[in-house]
């Protein structure tokens, strides 16, 4: 990443943090760009997971390490991320009219992870995300096994989660990520 890119992202990330303070309350820009300048690799990632539309922000720190957790907090499914199946396998397994993609593969390659319907859950008490989209979230090895895939979204003032095949793709569903440094 080039010096500009990266003080361009920096300041689009801290302008982002200082708007929305509610969803990381107790944390400090300068704790979070601390550990930024400790790793150069999250802010690549950081930079993808802007440049598909996620809109990524603080949503806490943890632990006794104080790792600081980031999360696409785009108000809709991001959209460089959307019409993908769920993984490899199901991306493999269509035989016409295959996506660009899958949404484990396109995590992985960007560095962050899928959500798991508690991450999910957790985001969505600190906004209302996903109100005319949705998002695969991780799948558990027996579901998936079945050829199945989870997906959330958020409505009627409610989080649902609910399944689909794995090999399944639509216009309005993507992923959203999550990256721990």
């Amino acid at each position: 990443m080039k010096a500009q890119e990266r003080q361009e992202l920096l300041r689009t990330l801290q302008a982002r943090f200082e708007k929305n303070m509610h969803r990381h309350r107790g944390v400090q820009w300068r704790d979070v760009l601390a550990r930024l300048e400790k790793n150069p690799g999250a802010l690549k990632t950081l930079g993808a997971m802007e440049a598909t539309g996620g809109e990524p922000d603080v949503i806490g720190q943890a632990g006794e390490a104080g790792r600081i957790t980031f999360c696409d907090c785009s108000a809709e499914s991001p959209t460089g991320r959307r019409s993908l199946c769920y993984d490899g396998a199901a991306l493999d397994a269509r035989k016409e009219n295959k996506p660009p993609g899958s949404a484990v593969e396109m995590a992985a390659e960007m560095g962050v992870t899928l959500l798991t319907e508690e991450n999910y859950r957790a985001l969505q008490e600190l906004g209302e995300f996903d109100a005319k989209t949705s998002s695969w979230i991780q799948t558990p090895a027996d579901v998936r096994s079945l050829g199945g895939a989870l997906f959330c979204d958020r409505r009627y003032g409610r989080v649902f989660v609910y399944h689909n095949g794995a090999q399944s793709y639509y216009a309005a569903r993507g992923f959203r990520g999550a990256l721990a440094v």
